[in-house]
Formats: structure tokens, C-alpha cells, sequence
């Protein structure tokens, strides 16, 4: 299969994935849960535009980390910037995942959980394909990429651990911003457990029935971490 293929497709579903834990209202990614918090409370930010800010200052603490830093790197922000126009087209365009329109509290419980159990399952697809290709994720993904290359640590793993520090990030924020908890539920937490699981999941499945190969090798040594 054609690496930028693989990363074009990851990305949209991402977004997709996204949108659709957000219309299920019983919490949202402890990933993205920060940039959401930043948007509800601040009406002139889009969720998308949240998260151009907040995966700036990541990709900083990213070049700390892997102590070392290449123009290319910048590419992974280009991901966030397309991840997050797309996220927004999504909740302006397609009514469910606008809860202006449609509050998740009007939609049937088992409704709700469907969303919520499939935005779960293709959000941790879609972070798996994306460690299929060799162009950069947005900054959340790229950030456990680059330090599973840089530090050959387990995917899954790595990614839980990443997971649970963002799920604390986004419980300190809810309190900081809104004194209560927002954003947050049970599905919040079943997704910090699960997620590094059904990417090691995804990942070892990917291997057994696809290759992912570059349209154009030259180009992709270029993004070597």
C-alpha cells in the first residue's frame, strides 16, 4: 500500500474519529480533551484552532525530548493544521457531530455508546497508520513516534503511558478552567486504558496483511527521525 495514502487516510479519519466521541458526549480523548477544554471556554477558538496552539507548544517539548531537531519535523505541524481545518468541516457540515445542532443528550443512550465505542476503535486505527507511514502524524502521534524511533521503546506501551499523562493534564485543566470536571467521562478513562492496547492491536494486523511502501523512496529518507 502507498505510505501517503496511508497517512492522508489516517488523518481523515482521525478527524472523523474525533468528531464522532465528541457528538456521544460521554467524554472525549484525553489527547485532544485539552484543546477542547481551551475552545469551550474560549468561544473565538475553534476546536481545530485549539489545537494548532496546543500542539506548538508540544512540538517545543518534543525537540527537548529527542534533543535534536530538523526543518522537516515542521511537517508534523502541517498535519495539525490539516487535522484540525478538517475536524472543523466536519462539525460545521455534518449535523450530528454539531452539538450546537445536535446535543448528545438527544440521542438515544445506546446511540451514544455506539459513537463512543467506534470513535474509540477508529481513533486508535488511525494513530496505528500512522506509525505505518513515514510522513509525520499530527504532533500527538509524531511526538510517540519520534521517541519510540529515538529511544526504541514498544509502541503500545509508550502510548499509554502518554495517554495517562494527558489524561491528568486534561483533569487539571477541567478544574482550572470550569471548576468541575468537562469533557471528561467514562469514556475518557476507558480510552487511556484501551487505546495503547487496540494500537498494538491494529498495528500487528496491518503487518500481517499490508506493506506499506513509499511512492517515492527518495523523498521519505528525507523524514528519517
Amino acid at each position: 500500500m502507498p505510505s501517503e495514502g496511508i497517512w492522508l487516510f489516517a488523518l481523515l479519519l482521525m478527524a472523523f474519529s474525533v468528531c464522532m466521541t465528541v457528538a456521544a458526549g460521554l467524554g472525549v480523548s484525553m489527547i485532544v480533551c485539552p484543546a477542547y477544554l481551551v475552545s469551550e471556554k474560549l468561544s473565538f477558538l475553534t476546536f481545530g484552532q485549539a489545537e494548532y496552539i496546543l500542539q506548538g507548544i508540544l512540538f517545543i517539548g518534543l525537540c527537548f525530548a529527542v534533543r535534536r531537531f530538523k526543518p522537516v519535523y515542521l511537517s508534523a505541524f502541517l498535519s495539525c493544521l490539516i487535522y484540525g481545518f478538517v475536524l472543523d468541516l466536519f462539525q460545521k457540515f455534518i449535523p450530528l457531530f454539531n452539538v450546537a445542532k445536535t446535543p448528545p443528550e438527544s440521542l438515544h443512550i445506546a446511540a451514544r455508546i455506539a459513537l463512543l465505542i467506534g470513535g474509540m476503535t477508529l481513533t486508535s486505527l488511525a494513530v496505528a497508520l500512522f506509525f505505518k507511514a513515514y510522513l509525520y502524524p499530527q504532533v500527538y502521534d509524531f511526538f510517540v513516534k519520534a521517541i519510540v524511533t529515538r529511544y526504541k521503546l514498544r509502541e503500545g506501551l509508550t502510548k499509554t503511558i502518554f495517554d495517562l499523562s494527558f489524561l491528568a493534564l486534561s483533569f487539571l485543566l477541567s478544574f482550572a478552567l470550569f471548576g468541575s470536571l468537562v469533557g471528561i467521562g467514562w469514556g475518557t478513562l476507558a480510552m487511556a486504558v484501551c487505546n495503547g492496547t487496540l494500537i498494538g492491536l491494529f498495528s500487528k494486523l496491518f503487518d500481517r496483511f499490508f506493506i506499506a511502501k513509499p511512492l517515492f523512496p527518495k523523498f521519505a529518507k528525507l523524514f528519517e527521525i
